[in-house]
């Protein structure tokens, strides 16, 4: 809609210089720089908003704000007032904390001092005037969501979809029509169609986390407002051709791509905690990386080890505990927050390779797969033994660091890959290097069905949204889904390529080629399980699961990796999430999503 309006002011000038109008064409120039609308143009809206914001002009950026709602916003219906009420309290609250992250004390006493009359009888600022005297204020409960980058992200791109929907009913109220001299005349609808022109409810992801993400549900504009929102790649970091643009085809916008690159080795595994606070990343090499993003990327620990590790998951009660499989068959209990072993357990030294950590939802145990030595050694990077190996699965007590139980595992003990607890501990699903899915009944610790599921071993296996079906990828290279209830039944199967499934390869020079198995985590879903997240060589691919015999279908590339990703995590918090992608070069990628809503 902005290009119809500078469309229409180039055709005007054409028209001045046509017949000589010179001053009036000055005059026309002037105002146009002047113009605080911007031509309709949204992203130039944003950016003189950002500008007050980031030069701390606090009475510029109220009163360019007042202007905008005596020339718009006051001529909306009342339905709207919340809405923009609602955009004008993040605007301050991007003021407000854009003073403390850069340390302008004056400033941020200065809004309060100024903005008391104003926000002191209203409820969402009642405990905002204790702000300048936190200690701390981004690790504060009440104020840490709004340091971080997702919110500001939030933010802007719901103040861009208002705007964007707002000009969108404005324009189309007018017919643009190309005469002599290619002058434009606009005329008003007729009152039929301008009455079904009035403009409704849009769906604005608005972020208003008091306690959690608010999302305002609102219809869709009507027919005469068809037209996408502009995209925010102007506005955002990494969206663009890669597939991160506001699109009506994309389900989500990437507002961010970051790069985490503390580790020297290819990655192994990479995990975020339950509370989407931390992640703990382990390479080849051994070293384990234990890292927050929120507000701010930074490290928290580094965990050295004599023996080869082959393994992590994160405790789930207290999520601050860190499992550690090592080659030698022990498992460590870290503590992420003291920065010290808790315990080392000693699994089984006739099978010592730590293969796969699964921790119960009830924090009460922790499930471990156990194989024996590779004939190759400890090199996780070599290729498979073409006869699997033998394996255990054992069932340990958290609280008192015993083992419980071995899981009977037909037709013969086998080494488990990859395992996976239902949403409350109650099921386990595995799958093994003779490409056999168990599934485990954890109250009775009894095994319900097995079936062969892939031609090879299976490499990484998860329990759908719904929990009545499983996903798994093998060997084999097949993206499969099964129905936990008819045993060995598919629903769908989709072949995928190599890059998604490994073996990785990694070419260097003068012919050197790394090879890398998977270990890791080769799939993730969002917190609704309608997508899922997998490896490609240049970064992470999203694919819209669906109900058809092809069970994939592609809709957003995330980019950003020069070397072959490895493993997938997906951290979901409502319409922000964070897609992290790790890859052999030892570089882990964010990749900051906010879901659009259909």
């Amino acid at each position: 809609m902005a290009s119809a309006v500078e469309c229409t002011d180039e055709n005007v000038r054409e028209y001045l210089l046509y017949r000589g109008f010179t001053s009036t064409l000055k005059h026309l120039d002037n105002e146009i720089k002047a113009d605080k609308e911007k031509g309709f143009r949204v992203d130039k809206i944003i950016d003189q908003l950002q500008q007050f914001v980031q030069s701390f002009d606090l009475f510029g950026m109220k009163e360019y704000w007042r202007y905008l709602d005596r020339r718009l916003f006051c001529r909306l219906e009342d339905v709207y007032k919340s809405t923009v009420t609602k955009l004008r309290t993040s605007l301050y609250r991007y003021y407000v904390i854009n003073t403390i992250q850069k340390g302008n004390v004056e400033k941020t006493q200065e809004f309060f001092q100024k903005q008391v009359q104003e926000l002191q009888g209203q409820a969402e600022w009642r405990d905002w005037f204790i702000l300048p005297f936190v200690p701390s204020p981004e690790q504060n409960p009440t104020f840490s969501v709004y340091f971080s980058r997702q919110w500001a992200d939030t933010f802007l791109v719901s103040l861009h979809n208002f705007l964007s929907v707002l000009f969108q009913c404005i324009l189309s109220r007018f017919h643009v029509f190309s005469g002599p001299v290619q002058l434009f005349t606009l005329q008003t609808e007729n009152p039929e169609q301008r009455n079904s022109d009035q403009m409704v409810h849009h769906k604005l992801p608005l972020y208003t986390p008091e306690k959690k993400v608010e999302v305002v549900e609102t219809e869709p504009p009507p027919e005469t407002c068809t037209d996408p929102p502009e995209s925010s790649t102007s506005r955002t970091n990494g969206a663009g051709a890669d597939g991160g643009g506001l699109s009506a085809e994309q389900p989500f916008i990437k507002l961010s791509q970051e790069e985490y690159g503390e580790h020297h080795s290819s990655i192994m595994h990479c995990r975020v905690d339950c509370s989407g606070r931390r992640v703990a990343s382990l390479d080849v090499d051994g070293v384990v990386k234990v890292w927050s993003f929120n507000p701010i990327m930074q490290t928290k620990a580094t965990i050295m080890s004599k023996s080869p590790l082959l393994s992590l998951e994160w405790a789930t009660k207290p999520d601050r505990l860190l499992l550690l499989g090592s080659g030698v068959g022990t498992v460590r209990l870290y503590d992420t927050e003291a920065k010290k072993n808790l315990y080392e357990m000693n699994i089984d030294d006739t099978h010592p390779r730590i293969l796969s950590l699964a921790c119960s939802p009830s924090g009460s145990s922790f499930v471990c797969s156990a194989a024996a030595p590779n004939r190759s050694g400890n090199n996780e990077s070599a290729s498979r033994l073409p006869i699997p190996a033998s394996g255990q699965l054992l069932l340990w007590d958290t609280k008192t660091v015993k083992q419980q139980l071995q899981f009977s595992l037909e037709p013969e003990p086998v080494a488990i890959n990859c395992t996976a607890f239902n949403h409350n501990g109650n099921l386990l699903v595995t799958g093994a290097a003779d490409g056999v899915i168990r599934l485990f009944d954890m109250q009775q610790y009894d095994s319900i069905m097995s079936w062969r599921a892939h031609d090879g071993e299976v490499y990484s296996v998860e329990f759908s949204y719904d929990e009545n079906t499983v996903f798994s990828i093998g060997e084999d290279g097949k993206f499969i889904q099964w129905n936990i209830h008819r045993c060995g039944v598919k629903q769908s199967e989709q072949l995928l390529p190599q890059d998604a499934t490994g073996p990785f390869v990694l070419s260097g020079y003068s012919g050197y080629k790394q090879v890398q198995v998977p270990r890791g985590r080769l799939f993730a879903f969002d917190s609704e399980g309608q997508h899922a997240l997998t490896c490609s060589s240049s970064g992470g691919l999203i694919y819209r699961l669906t109900n058809r015999e092809t069970a994939l279908e592609r809709v957003m590339a995330l980019g950003g990796h020069k070397a072959p990703v490895v493993t997938v995590d997906w951290c979901s918090a409502v319409d922000c999430g964070t897609c992290l992608t790790a890859s052999m070069d030892g570089k882990i990628k964010l990749s900051t999503l906010l879901a659009q809503k259909s």
